[in-house]
C-alpha cells in the first residue's frame, strides 16, 4: 500500500479536534433550545384551548334561590331552553310575588312510584287564602331537552294547556309521564335533601276541600334571582 494511501486512511479517520466539537456543542443546543420551544408552545395551546373550551361549557342560565322554612333549593333556571316560561318566573321572584307563600300540595301522581312526589307552590298563603299572578297566563312552551327527571322543577296549570300562571312543582323523583304536557323550566342544583324532606311531609285535606296540603306549613320565605 502506497504512503499517499496510508496518508489518506489516516486523514479520514483522525479525532474530532476542540474547535469541531465546540461546533457540535453550539448545534446541540440549538437544537434543544427548539425543542424546548416547540414543546411550551405546545402546552400552551393545549392549556388555553381546554380553558376555552371549559368556559364555553359554564352555563350563563340564572339561578333561582328558594329559601323555605326547611332549607334552602338552589334552582338553575332554562333561560336557553324555555325563555318565555323562565322571565315569566323571574319577574314573579323580583316583585316578591312568592314571599310568604306555602308549599300547598305534596302529592304522588304515579301510584307505581310511591316514593315518588311533586310538591307543589306559588299560589296559596298559609290561611289557604290564593294570590293570582299579576301578569296572567302564559303559552304553554315545552323544550324536548328539559324533561321531567328528579329535581326538575315545571309550571303547574289547570286543563288548559295555555293556563300556567305563577303556581310551580319540583319533582321528588322522575316524573315522566308528565312530559310534553307540562312546561319543565329548570332543575334543582342543590338542596335536594330539601325537596326530598318537603316531599316526605304529613298531608292531610285543608280549606273547604284542598287535599295533600302539609299539616305543618312548608313556607317560602324568599325567591331571589341570582
Amino acid at each position: 500500500m502506497s504512503a499517499r494511501n496510508i496518508d489518506s486512511d489516516r486523514k479520514r479517520s483522525r479525532p474530532v479536534t476542540k474547535q469541531s466539537f465546540k461546533k457540535n456543542k453550539l448545534v446541540l443546543g440549538v437544537v434543544l433550545v427548539v425543542v424546548i420551544i416547540v414543546v411550551i408552545a405546545g402546552l400552551y395551546i393545549v392549556f388555553f384551548s381546554n380553558k376555552d373550551s371549559n368556559n364555553n361549557n359554564v352555563s350563563t342560565n340564572p339561578i333561582a334561590i328558594i329559601d323555605t322554612s326547611m332549607g334552602i333549593i338552589k334552582v338553575e333556571l332554562f333561560q336557553d331552553k324555555v325563555p318565555n316560561t323562565v322571565d315569566n318566573f323571574v319577574n314573579l321572584a323580583n316583585g316578591g310575588f312568592y314571599n310568604g307563600l306555602v308549599f300547598h300540595r305534596v302529592a304522588n301522581l304515579d301510584k307505581n312510584s310511591p316514593n315518588n312526589h311533586i310538591i307543589q307552590a306559588g299560589g296559596f298563603y298559609p290561611n289557604g287564602t290564593s294570590k293570582a299572578s299579576p301578569f296572567g297566563p302564559i303559552n304553554l312552551e315545552i323544550n324536548e331537552d328539559a324533561r321531567h327527571i328528579d329535581g326538575a322543577i315545571a309550571m303547574a296549570r289547570t286543563d288548559d294547556p295555555n293556563s300556567a300562571t305563577s303556581q310551580f312543582y319540583i319533582c321528588d323523583g322522575p316524573q315522566s309521564f308528565l312530559n310534553d304536557n307540562y312546561a319543565v323550566f329548570g332543575i334543582v342544583i342543590e338542596g335536594m335533601n330539601v325537596v326530598r324532606e318537603i316531599g316526605s311531609v304529613e298531608t292531610t285535606t285543608k280549606y273547604g276541600g284542598y287535599e295533600n296540603w302539609p299539616i305543618n306549613d312548608v313556607i317560602i320565605n324568599s325567591i331571589t334571582i341570582d
